[in-house]
């Protein structure tokens, strides 16, 4: 067994958790793609940066590292994601949103929500 797969803690993990992971997954997988398809371009770095960050903190909630940090930092993080893909884009109305960017901002609307929740019970 490897060392991560010693240091689960899945038995704590809450259904709300569960589907939190699942939202980081979402999000974290549009940015991986994203990325992916800019690179070298600087932009392509940085979405694969914000996809890192959710894997990583995924990562870190799976092994029980500091779970109510996780969950407010996890926040801001997050709105920034989408005050930042706001400010670049300047969307004029609806039609201006893709169906993948849509999704990936009410996945990450939702994200924040599970995450307030969260460190709302811990603490």
């Amino acid at each position: 067994m490897t060392a991560l797969a010693e240091r689960l803690e899945l038995d704590s993990l809450t259904t709300l958790d569960w589907i939190g992971i699942v939202f980081a997954v979402i999000t974290a997988t549009v940015h991986f793609v994203i990325g992916l398809t800019f690179v070298p371009e600087p932009g392509g770095f940085l979405f694969l940066l914000a996809a890192g960050g959710f894997v990583g903190a995924i990562v870190l909630l799976l092994v029980d590292y500091r779970r109510p940090l996780l969950y407010v930092v996890g926040i801001p993080y997050t709105g920034v994601q989408i005050v930042a893909w706001y400010a670049i884009n300047r969307p004029a109305g609806p039609a201006d949103i893709s169906p993948a960017t849509a999704m990936d901002k009410v996945t990450q609307l939702a994200l924040i929500v599970v995450l307030v929740l969260l460190y709302q019970w811990e603490a």
